[in-house]
């Protein structure tokens, strides 16, 4: 495996999907802030939610990066259209099982059950993150495919 491409290209592609998702809640395609979303699991304050949820988003990325890459090797190449497919898994684990679980987890996150006494300040994703905008899941889609894609072709280069 090529752990010195894992450690540089994660970072990339991490960087890529993060950029691409700001850009997208940016242009009001979404709502979705996923760094003050990671954040607040940690800090009230929004403003220092948003830097340390950029820096958890990142540490996250280098895990799943890591899985990509050792599919990559399992697999005995990297291509950008293997990593579009890995993309595509793990935006469809995303979107099914953990959004929907983090309520669960998160202290100041509503729930789909929470009552008008809630003194949560972040609303829950919902079914595929819709909560955040109805484009919400498509620009998910499309910034997880990119990960993948770039991560191909960064790892195929090797």
């Amino acid at each position: 495996m090529d752990w010195a491409g894992w450690a540089l290209f994660g970072l990339v592609a991490t960087a890529v999907l993060t950029a691409a998702l700001t850009s997208a809640q940016l242009a009001g395609l979404t709502r979705l802030d996923f760094p003050l979303v990671l954040g607040s699991l940690v800090t009230e304050d929004p403003d220092r939610a948003r830097v340390v949820g950029f820096f958890m988003h990142l540490c996250a990325g280098q895990g799943f990066a890591l899985g990509y890459a050792a599919t990559f090797a399992l697999l005995h190449r990297a291509t950008w259209w293997i990593g579009a497919l890995l993309g595509t898994i793990h935006v469809g684990i995303a979107l099914t099982v953990l959004l929907p679980l983090l309520p669960g987890v998160h202290p100041r996150m509503a729930s789909q059950r929470a009552g008008p006494a809630s003194t949560a300040v972040l609303e829950p994703p919902g079914l595929f993150a819709v909560n955040y905008g109805i484009q919400t899941p498509a620009v998910v889609v499309v910034v997880h495919v990119l990960y993948g894609v770039v991560l191909g072709l960064l790892l195929q280069a090797d």
